[in-house]
């Protein structure tokens, strides 16, 4: 049992956690463990506090990022071929046999039972936030976005969008007003949300509106796309500024912006499952609002950049004319005049360009999504609002763990180079597993679509290396496709390269249009102008080879800074292109962005069919050597009775709640109840064991309640068949032994290992 073990190593283990800080993660019906508890002789023994993982995710809170640069509209229209799926795949999962192949009937609607054999790939959910934010965030003081123009959405300031792709019809109706959309088919929200997917007795259902709000984000954005930094700014940011101030040559933020935290509020629970999913066709331009960053969005040309930069931009004097240290020599160079260029190339290379990089690095958005602390703009560290309770009045007091946010990208990159099959994109993209394994060459995906930003190291893919003028000859490392010089014959990859226009970047992959247009006289447009001597590959040739106005593709460029959040962030990140493989037909599972929604879904199932245990426990008597505790907020009402499988918090278990009480969340979450959840014992923990779901051996327990440690080797493997092969175990509460989902779990267990 855990009593002895907690009394004889508390003070230890009060001492470890707080020299360590204790981390701390969350939990409800199953749970994990990140850390090894298996005892070897000799031994030491300590003692580790931990939130429990929650396991199955009763509610989901989804965002959208959507890029609404120039050329987005394409790509929007694509997206919202893809929402059915996105939507249906989590409201109506498949029914799986036994040896987890689909069942040969699937049930029509999410609450019909499965074919007798089968069930359900996870519980369906019937709770679920969507909302849609834009990459626009303005020009931050430097002018190029600040047009006073009702046809101009420069400045959505990352709040929630829900325009009509139909300006006369108005925005699209949300949730109590709120800027975005509520699956409640249970009817259980207040006040009640959609219960309908489709459109039915001439009411729109959730999936209309959801892709009304997609293919009405536009494309008459900034060109300074914010794609990191606008879902930075509604979900993470501590104290999202109000407005950005010019005064004299340098810019800061003022003011704190109420309304986009009054929508954070509404829309982001403490519990719920988070989903963010990035449409993008370029490169993030996610540039800081302090300093100088108004230069680098203002019409003028920027200063010059001094001859150190060509060399090495790391460079003591590698800056801006007039920027440089006072101990640096003069520059010739800096006399020369300055030229003016393209707002498009604003956001190349800016440290080689211009010897001063205006934007914020990408390890801001990894601790984004993984930190728990997180420094505000003055540089102060305070709870991060995606691991915190943002509506302290009411009774979830539950806080996600990071395992539970998910980032998708569908980004600039060939569907090749991170597809399993470069040929056949209905097998699906890599997943984080195996875009690190290395080919018979010694490479990884990474190594070909990214290289390392760390080292300066290029993409080993030639279309995926960032370039005004043509690049030089290569060939795609994994279909073997050649770049090509202008006005060649076109390749499977970009088609080919194009003429230095001086005003936008080489393509990285291209895609078919669901529809060609003709784009005579249509500004922005890419086939608007034919120029001699500029060939462009998404533009249609006529009889005698001459290019037309008629688009028939789309384009994107390399995606590389949303590209390294995604490898840093491991499993919780999923790569996908903007480059589809085929638009034609709707049948195939290589159609549009499915692949995309696919790999999403594949990974968000590890969280909504129940967490697996990635290390062993060492039963004896078949128990484990843990303590389970459950926080709540109760506003002074706290109760632990024996008819809820609760019992109050023993003196010599005492310890394990002031572990909790230094969770970094404790405060905000007001905890003020702590009860054990008792671990089950005699026929119970057999039971809990070995029986399936609805057994009636466990009938018996269901009014009793706790939970027990489950694994393959030592209980009934079809209850973890659904885990990795590698994670077959993790802990099962049963009957009234279930973590309210209210509630936060922690799980203390004893640690031996060898005396050194």
């Amino acid at each position: 049992m855990c009593s002895s073990f907690v009394a004889r190593s508390a003070s230890r283990r009060l001492t470890a956690l707080a020299a360590a800080g204790a981390t701390l993660l969350l939990a409800s019906t199953q749970g994990c463990l990140n850390r090894p508890i298996q005892p070897d002789d000799p031994r030491t023994t300590s003692t580790i506090t931990e939130r429990l993982t929650q396991s199955r995710v009763d509610k989901i809170d989804l965002l959208l990022a959507v890029d609404n640069s120039l050329s987005m509209a394409d790509k929007q229209q694509i997206l919202a071929e893809a929402v059915p799926d996105l939507v249906e795949e989590l409201v109506n999962p498949r029914c799986l046999d036994p040896l987890g192949n689909p069942a040969a009937s699937q049930p029509q609607s999410p609450q019909d039972p499965c074919p007798k054999g089968s069930r359900r790939e996870f519980t369906p959910v019937f709770d679920i936030h969507i909302g849609i934010i834009s990459s626009s965030l303005g020009d931050y003081g430097g002018g190029a976005c600040s047009f006073n123009s009702p046809d101009f959405d420069g400045n959505d300031k990352a709040h929630l969008v829900h325009r009509s792709p139909t300006p006369e019809k108005g925005d699209v109706t949300t949730y109590k007003n709120a800027g975005f959309l509520a699956w409640d088919p249970l009817q259980k929200l207040d006040p009640k949300g959609e219960m309908v997917l489709e459109s039915e007795d001439g009411a729109s259902g959730l999936i209309p509106a959801l892709k009304e709000m997609v293919r009405g984000v536009g494309q008459t954005g900034c060109p300074f796309e914010a794609q990191l930094e606008s879902w930075y700014r509604f979900l993470i940011d501590p104290k999202p500024y109000l407005e950005v101030v010019k005064d004299g040559n340098l810019s800061s933020p003022r003011g704190v912006d109420e309304i986009l935290l009054a929508q954070r509020a509404e829309f982001l629970r403490p519990d719920s499952l988070v989903a963010i999913l990035m449409l993008s066709d370029e490169n993030d331009c996610s540039i800081s609002e302090q300093g100088l960053a108004h230069l680098s969005t203002r019409f003028k040309p920027l200063p010059r950049l001094r001859s150190e930069c060509a060399q090495n931009p790391e460079d003591a004097c590698c800056a801006p004319c007039g920027e440089e240290s006072s101990s640096c020599p003069a520059d010739p160079t800096c006399a020369a005049p300055v030229e003016n260029e393209s707002l498009g190339l604003r956001c190349f290379d800016q440290k080689n360009r211009y010897g001063y990089d205006f934007l914020y690095p990408t390890d801001r958005y990894v601790k984004a999504l993984t930190s728990e602390l997180i420094a505000d703009r003055d540089g102060n560290l305070v709870p991060n609002p995606l691991f915190s309770d943002l509506n302290p009045a009411d009774n979830n007091s539950t806080i996600r763990d990071k395992s539970q946010v998910f980032f998708a990208g569908i980004v600039g990159v060939p569907w090749q180079d991170i597809a399993r099959d470069p040929a056949d994109l209905t097998k699906g993209f890599k997943n984080s597993d195996e875009l690190a394994m290395k080919d018979e060459a010694g490479r990884t995906a990474w190594d070909i679509v990214l290289g390392d930003p760390k080292t300066h190291t290029k993409p080993l893919d030639p279309f995926m290396i960032e370039s005004v003028g043509p690049r030089p000859a290569g060939h795609n490392p994994v279909t073997g496709d050649p770049v090509l010089p202008p006005g060649s014959e076109t390749n499977a990859i970009n088609g080919h390269e194009r003429a230095d226009n001086g005003e936008e970047l080489q393509y990285a992959c291209t895609l078919p249009l669901i529809e060609k247009k003709d784009c005579a006289g249509v500004a922005g447009c890419d086939c608007s102008t034919v120029k001699a001597g500029a060939p462009n590959p998404l533009c249609e040739k006529d009889a005698s080879g001459n290019q037309t106005t008629i688009q028939t593709h789309a384009k994107a460029y390399p995606g590389l800074r949303q590209l390294d959040v995604l490898k840093e962030l491991g499993p919780q990140g999923i790569v996908a292109s903007v480059c589809a493989a085929q638009v034609n037909d709707k049948s195939r599972d290589d159609f549009g962005y499915r692949p995309a929604i696919g790999a999403l879904v594949n990974q968000l199932k590890t969280a909504l069919r129940g967490q697996c245990l990635a290390r062993e426990l060492e039963p004896v008597d078949e128990q484990v050597s843990c303590l389970i505790l459950e926080a709540r907020r109760t506003g002074g009402a706290c109760s632990c009775n024996a008819e809820d499988a609760r019992q109050p918090v023993s003196d010599e278990h005492m310890p394990a709640v002031t572990a909790a009480l230094a969770d970094v969340n404790a405060e905000s979450a007001g905890w003020d109840c702590f009860c054990e959840i008792p671990q089950l014992t005699g026929d119970a923990l057999t039971a809990c064991r070995t029986e399936p779901d609805g057994s009636p051996a466990l009938m018996s327990i269901e009014k009793d309640g706790g939970w027990c440690y489950v694994d393959a080797a030592t209980g009934n493997a079809d209850l973890v068949a659904t885990c990795p092969s590698t994670e077959r175990r993790m802990i099962r509460f049963l009957g009234n032994g279930e973590v309210q989902p209210s509630a936060t779990a922690f799980i203390t267990c004893s640690v031996e290992s060898n005396k050194k």
